[in-house]
């Protein structure tokens, strides 16, 4: 990919000296603009920082059929968002490749839009915090050397240094990347992987190879030794060589990355998918088999956003998912990361080049295939290809409360909210393995309804009290893993992170840690500016 910076009118701080906020954010998620728009509107002095060169993360790098769940329960500058989006698609010339009438994830009477193109998403935000006189510092990354990037005062931050040698001083921090690098320099606890059920009292938690019998697994037998049926040759290419744990029992896989693609059929738009460098056939050959054993469903799941284009996310045995090959990303250096980004990045465009031009694909595929391509109009500066890598997860902060399974049932009372999410318990698989009768499966998928919206606590984006009192973590939350599968969706991080910096500014006025602001200051701030706390069944009409 070739990166080019585009300002689109925003203060940025990319060239300038580090400087001194009362609020400095750290990452440019949507999560982390949210915050930054919320602590300037409140009359902080505030500067964002973004390791890249884009703003919004998942939400402007091609998730744009958003996972929303209820949307009774997104308010405040999430809500906002999702309107300004509909503003934009209100009008006639928003809509330049179909008419509104041709999406069928476009109503008109709705108040807000939740499916969007990458490019209109990340330009509704950047209004947004040039609106709110954000000052943008891009191409800025922590500096992780040990004891280089985080200045402390026992254990509370004053200040945080960048890789060019930027330090940004502030009263509160907050960390809204997808990784937590900034939480883990501070010395904040974590927790990578997935927790035994039995930590937390969960039944959805850990390795999970019986639980799934339908979704993202091989549905038909599939040979997993190089050579078919030659055990001795060794298996393919991301099969587990040894046995998983138990059911149950934690581990440190997390769910896998993929990147999602925009694409169209509209011939106009349309880029072809080309054979990458560094093409490995081997990687494709769960694929080809699973072809030839008869599932020759399209191994992608292509969800309509407007303008003809899509929101494509991984579906099947063998798809955009590159499972168990982002298992040391969460803690790695960012030049490990780079070459794991771009081995998915690689993976991904292998794949689509093999869906449509390999041989031994059969030819009703290719034909369905020939008439996709990348959307030629989105992430015109990295190729057509996603800026962002999704990252479903990664650090979790351990932090005063730890949300779970129990939360998201609400099969417990769940203190202090400052938000609330609703998606169903949703895990990605982790690894692959040979079953007992010599085939190969995927392991970790889990899609459990919630029942309904739930609470997520404000102790879950402190960190635990005597470790770090004056940083909030909306992203990587304190919760276990597969409550995190809940919690992870875009609107949700924004959520938390608005309300992230409204604590903020109540612990710098009242100058106090983040663990001791006043709990009903903070949720009556919240209530006024539009967050939705509790959520009430409606009743059944008669």
């Amino acid at each position: 990919m070739t990166w080019r910076l585009v300002t689109l009118g925003l203060l940025v701080l990319a060239a300038a000296p580090g400087r001194a906020a009362d609020v400095v954010v750290y990452g440019a998620t949507a999560g982390g603009v949210a915050a930054a728009v919320q602590a300037s509107r409140s009359g902080k002095s505030v500067v964002l920082i973004e390791p890249g060169l884009h703003v919004g993360g998942l939400t402007s790098g091609g998730l744009g059929f958003t996972d929303s769940g209820n949307k009774a329960v997104v308010g405040g500058v999430a809500r906002e968002f999702y309107r300004r989006l509909k503003a934009h698609y209100v009008k006639p010339e928003a809509w330049t490749l179909e008419k509104p009438e041709q999406c069928k994830t476009y109503r008109p009477a709705d108040d807000a839009v939740w499916s969007f193109e990458p490019k209109v998403a990340e330009k509704v935000l950047r209004e947004m915090l040039a609106d709110a006189k954000v000052a943008v510092a891009f191409g800025e990354r922590l500096d992780r050397a040990p004891g280089k990037g985080v200045k402390l005062d026992g254990r509370r931050i004053t200040a945080i240094v960048t890789e060019s040698g930027k330090v940004y001083d502030g009263k509160v921090f907050l960390d809204a990347t997808y990784e937590g690098d900034l939480m883990a320099a501070a010395g904040v606890t974590f927790a990578v992987g997935r927790e035994a059920n039995a930590k937390y009292g969960e039944t959805l938690n850990g390795v999970q190879r019986a639980l799934n019998k339908k979704n993202h697994r091989f549905l038909v037998n599939v040979d997993p030794f190089v050579k078919a049926g030659d055990k001795a040759s060794g298996l393919l290419p991301g099969i587990e060589p040894g046995d998983l744990p138990a059911d149950g029992d934690g581990d440190r896989r997390v769910q896998a990355y993929c990147y999602r693609m925009c694409m169209t059929q509209n011939a106009a738009n349309r880029v072809a998918f080309a054979k990458p460098a560094g093409y490995d056939e081997r990687l494709y050959e769960l694929l080809l088999r699973n072809f030839e054993a008869g599932d020759v469903r399209l191994p992608f799941s292509p969800d309509r956003v407007p303008n003809a284009k899509t929101d494509t996310n991984n579906s099947g045995a063998v798809s955009t998912d590159f499972i168990g090959q982002n298992a040391n990303y969460p803690e790695a250096s960012y030049a490990e990361r780079d070459k794991i980004k771009l081995a998915h990045l690689t993976y991904q465009q292998g794949l689509m080049w093999t869906i449509t031009s390999h041989p031994r694909v059969p030819q009703k595929v290719r034909d369905q295939m020939a008439k996709w391509g990348l959307a030629a109009d989105e992430f015109t500066d990295t190729g057509h290809w996603p800026h962002q890598i999704y990252v479903r997860e990664a650090r979790r902060m351990v932090g005063e409360y730890v949300q779970t399974e129990s939360d998201c049932r609400r099969s417990r009372p769940t203190p202090e909210s400052v938000g609330m999410g609703s998606y169903a318990m949703d895990s990605h698989n982790c690894a692959r393995y040979v079953t007992p009768a010599g085939f190969v499966q995927n392991e970790g998928d889990v899609q459990e309804p919630t029942g309904g919206p739930y609470q997520i606590s404000y102790r879950a984006i402190v960190p635990k009290r005597g470790e770090c009192p004056n940083l909030l973590v909306p992203v990587c939350v304190s919760s276990s893993h597969i409550a995190y599968g809940s919690i992870r969706m875009e609107p949700v991080f924004m959520v938390l992170g608005q309300s992230a910096a409204t604590a903020a500014v109540l612990a710098i006025d009242g100058q106090c840690d983040v663990q001791s602001i006043d709990p009903a200051k903070l949720r009556a701030k919240l209530l006024a500016d539009g967050q939705v706390l509790e959520y009430v069944t409606p009743a059944k009409s008669k």
